[in-house]
């Protein structure tokens, strides 16, 4: 029988997020010279959050479209508008749309 190995997950989790955090920062860093790595570093940290089922901090939630993982500067690639109590965020690679709800 195969001997099985203890994890630390909640160390397991505390990397994911740090590696999480760094590649978002190299996706901004990127995105002036290569949108295109800038995407692949979305998907990455997507794969990792999915993985070891964390949840994506709120931070980097509108930085990303949630259909096609491209990462998103307003004005540059997504329009941002605000309508009826909700911003607006339209991925102009994937032409899909997100709403977030705002308060007052």
């Amino acid at each position: 029988m195969a001997r099985r190995y203890s994890r630390d997950k909640e160390k397991e989790k505390k990397i994911a997020k740090e590696h999480i955090n760094e590649l978002f920062e190299q996706a901004k860093e990127a995105f002036g010279k290569d949108p295109s790595l800038s995407d692949k570093y979305v998907k990455q940290a997507r794969t990792i959050q999915m993985k070891f089922r964390l949840r994506m901090p709120p931070e980097y939630k509108k930085s990303f479209c949630k259909h096609c993982y491209k990462y998103l500067v307003p004005s540059k690639n997504c329009r941002v508008r605000v309508s009826d109590g909700k911003v607006v965020y339209y991925c102009e690679s994937c032409k899909k749309f997100m709403r977030f709800p705002y308060k007052k």
